[in-house]
């Protein structure tokens, strides 16, 4: 039997053998590294091809940094509980560079990067965060703008780098600053922002005057409700608006304790790099940041920037000595007060703050100048030029934007993604998805915005909870479209189009269309229309299958309205007409006089012009019912009404025509519209001679011309001489007798070949003659029997064979009259011919 002190043993050893086990298999489990965050070290970069700069630096450059490391010590010593300052941090090839050479102002060539707001999107959209190595320290290495534009990748201070250097290079008053910020500033999260696409513009509500009352006017009659009651039904009103306030309020807590960001351990501890924009140049009228990982501008107080260790620009250094206690909230931008900013060179285009005389008055200037020119002659140093190689975007590049040309950006229940131009077969450029939930899930609507688009597409709205879609279109679509609202793409359902009325003959504004009626909107008529409403019965159904074309929804009522004519007076200017079709009844509503309270009306019984056994019926008094506010006896005649109410018919009809067209126009629309939205064809400018490919074929094809003119050119410069010397013995000079007889071998053979040349013309012209008068013949032989497409082809086969006949024609005239030409001129290059110095001692 074993002691207990053995068994204890026993068990402790296989414990220790267990545990030991237990590390093994645990060492060999290893975490994935998250692919989630881009990875940009200098180990990615290739530095074989940056030029010297960036490998070492100038005299200049070492002594700039032997001045800061000197400003360094001197900080460090006075302020010792303060971080150690981020001035010299070590460049892509591990050479440290002053902050502010790396700084390289650009004025970009593109018109869109000329203002601030349009460069920090640029830069938002074109690069990819990568977040600091280690949160709390600023890093160790500030690369290139060059090098991060190459790579498309950069922490918060390559983008505040490349923004500030554009930024100053567009003439703003801009600096890169090292500070502090929240957590969501830091990692770029906007889960807790509202997306800007979303924010609806403030509508201005304009004061309606009050109408002063007159001295004279109506008693209103007396109300004769219970005041009780209706105090009571305020009261009951009152609650349940209270109740509803207290549910709305309650919701509204609850959904801000959801949306509460989490507390942060390292909050005020987090290091980020941003923008700051002073007033003053380029008419910026205050101070503002911004961040360029979101490309958004924020106000100096607010909360997400938690403090200011430093900022530079091209031209100094400036640390802060004022207490961040409440934020960025409390500080003072000006840089020229020595006593908030300790400068690092002088020279700075900041100027100090100006003493009062009372002020100035205390101070010994006789003593200090000894010490102020040692400590100006310590600090007194020019910025070195930029090491930094000029910044330059391609134009691929600045329409490719995004990397990879996508980008997507989470926001608080909305979603936005971009895509560059030409990238989706469709346009598409940029969608944003807004939800009803936190987390995304329930979709509200969506909203894509299109470019290129040959249907002018512009952007397209989806509403989710009614399942409505608008398009949006921009002038130039062939149905001159600029809204168009529906559910379906079927026709008779409820829709809502808007047109450009200037592109348009008719002057329609807008159509409305439900599965009963159809109303349209007009300016800008000669006959004054503005405004015309249709009235359908149910389809008379048949027993063949029948397209809405061919089987139109009856009209059972017309409803138009006009504009005011100045050219006629008030009582004979109709303001509404309306044809009952169903009920053969028309009715006119007159303009009112400005001095009248009421218009006058007619209404018309429309009866067939003849009755049931053929008699013709004549216009009776009780076929117009009338009521005018002046009567006048010309109005009262039978004449004038019978030519009235065939005016009428002959409008009835043609307002039923319109309303036919207008139908069948909205069939064409919804046509037009699927084919469009199945081909969704983009447009290319002819000066992308990338995707053109009508551009590239027309450069191909000069490109070829081009060179078959240098080909010809050459040929013409080819030796006429060799084929005839050839036949003399190499290297053997030219008698007299041999000159005489290779000048007139060569021009003899030349002439022989512009004379057969003539004849092949003169051979192929009366070819081509005699095929036409074939031709001829056939026809005159068989004209009758011929259908139209032969005839067609007949007519086709003559105008080709003419304009051959007629070209043919012109080449031998004009070989005509070159030949000679080209003959004294061969004759002139030989008698000048070195070869042939026995012809020039002839005619010497």
């Amino acid at each position: 039997m074993m002691r207990p002190v053995e068994v204890r043993k026993e068990e402790t050893t296989l414990t220790q053998e267990t545990l030991r086990d237990l590390e093994k298999k645990l060492s060999e489990i290893q975490i994935p590294i998250s692919a989630e965050l881009p990875a940009f070290t200098k180990d990615t970069i290739d530095i074989s091809k940056l030029p010297v700069s960036y490998k070492t630096n100038t005299p200049k450059e070492e002594h700039l940094l032997q001045v800061a490391d000197n400003f360094s010590r001197q900080y460090s010593h006075l302020c010792p509980d303060r971080v150690p300052l981020f001035l010299h941090p070590l460049n892509e090839c591990e050479v440290p560079k002053f902050v502010s050479t790396t700084l390289r102002p650009t004025l970009m060539p593109y018109p869109e990067l000329y203002n601030w707001d349009s460069c920090a999107q640029f830069v938002s959209d074109f690069l990819t965060m990568v977040p600091l190595p280690d949160p709390l320290k600023p890093p160790s290495h500030l690369y290139s703008s060059t090098t991060v534009l190459k790579y498309q990748k950069g922490n918060c201070f390559d983008f505040s780098t490349l923004l500030c250097s554009m930024l100053i290079g567009s003439g703003y008053d801009a600096y890169c600053v090292n500070g502090y910020g929240s957590l969501d500033l830091c990692h770029m999260d906007l889960t807790r922002e509202v997306c800007p696409l979303t924010v609806k513009p403030k509508e201005t509500i304009k004061s309606e005057e009050k109408v002063l009352p007159k001295k004279y006017t109506i008693r209103p009659p007396r109300d004769l409700c219970s005041r009780f009651e209706q105090e009571q039904e305020v009261k009951k009103q009152q609650e349940i608006r209270a109740q509803e306030k207290k549910q709305l309020r309650e919701e509204e807590e609850r959904l801000m304790e959801a949306e509460k960001a989490k507390p942060d351990a390292l909050h005020g501890l987090r290091v980020h790099s941003w923008v700051l924009v002073l007033s003053g140049k380029r008419e910026v009228p205050e101070n503002f940041f911004i961040d360029a990982f979101t490309g958004h501008s924020y106000s100096t107080q607010d909360e997400r920037f938690l403090g200011i260790e430093s900022l530079w620009n091209h031209k100094n250094y400036w640390i802060n000595m004022q207490d961040c206690w409440n934020c960025c909230k409390d500080l003072i931008f000006d840089l020229g007060d020595p006593v908030r900013w300790e400068y690092m060179l002088l020279g700075t285009d900041k100027s100090q703050l100006s003493l009062t005389e009372e002020d100035d008055s205390g101070i010994n200037h006789d003593d200090d100048v000894e010490n102020l020119g040692k400590e100006d002659e310590d600090k007194s140093f020019d910025m070195p030029h930029s090491w930094v190689e000029q910044i330059e975007i391609s134009p691929e590049a600045f329409e490719t934007r995004c990397p990879n040309g996508k980008k997507v950006i989470q926001y608080k229940r909305a979603k936005l993604e971009k895509w560059a131009p030409y990238l989706n077969s469709n346009g598409l450029v940029s969608r944003l998805t807004t939800y009803e939930d936190l987390e995304c899930t329930n979709i509200l609507e969506i909203k894509e915005w299109y470019q290129n688009r040959e249907d002018m597409l512009e952007l397209k709205h989806i509403n989710k909870t009614t399942d409505l879609k608008t398009d949006y279109f921009k002038p130039g679509h062939p149905q001159a479209l600029r809204v168009h609202s529906y559910k379906s793409m079927q026709p008779e359902m409820d829709r809502v189009i808007e047109f450009y009325e200037t592109a348009r003959v008719d002057g329609l504004i807008k159509r409305e269309e439900t599965a009963r009626t159809m109303t349209e909107y007009y300016q800008g008529r000669p006959d004054f229309l503005s405004y015309r409403h249709a009235n359908f019965g149910p389809r008379v159904k048949k027993l063949a299958l029948s397209s809405a074309e061919s089987n139109p929804r009856p009209i059972v009522k017309i409803t138009e309205r006009f504009f005011r004519n100045p050219a006629k007076p008030a009582e004979e200017d109709v303001a509404e007409r309306v044809f009952l079709l169903a009920e053969e009844r028309i009715q006119l509503r007159y303009h009112c006089r400005d001095d009248h309270i009421t218009a006058s009306k007619r209404e018309f019984l429309r009866r067939t012009e003849v009755d049931s056994k053929g008699n013709k019926i004549i216009m009776t008094p009780d076929m117009c019912i009338s009521f005018e506010v002046e009567p006048m006896e010309h109005t009262k005649k039978l004449l004038y009404q019978y030519e009235a109410m065939m005016h009428l018919k002959r409008e009835e009809k043609l307002s039923r025509h319109q309303v036919w067209e207008s139908e069948l126009e909205v069939l064409e629309i919804l046509k037009l519209r699927e084919e469009e939205e199945a081909a969704h064809t983009l447009t290319i400018s002819i000066y992308d001679t990338k995707r053109n490919e009508k551009s590239k074929e027309y450069r191909e094809a000069m490109e070829r011309v081009m060179h078959e003119e240098h080909l010809r050119q050459m040929e013409t410069q080819l030796d006429y001489l060799a084929p005839f010397l050839a036949q003399l013995p190499p290297g053997e000079k030219l008698t007299r007798w041999q000159a005489v007889r290779l000048k007139d071998e060569c021009l003899s053979d030349f002439k022989q070949r512009l004379i057969n040349k003539a004849n092949l013309i003169q051979a192929r012209f009366e070819k081509e003659t005699q095929e036409l008068q074939k031709k001829q013949q056939w026809y005159q032989e068989n004209q009758v029997t011929l259908t139209p497409e032969d005839e067609d082809l007949y007519l086709s086969y003559c105008s080709q064979a003419m304009f051959r006949i007629r070209i043919l024609e012109q080449r031998l005239n004009r070989h005509k009259e070159l030949a000679p030409l080209k003959y004294l001129a061969l004759e002139e290059k030989l008698y000048k011919d070195p070869r042939l110095g026995e012809l020039q001692k002839i005619f010497a």
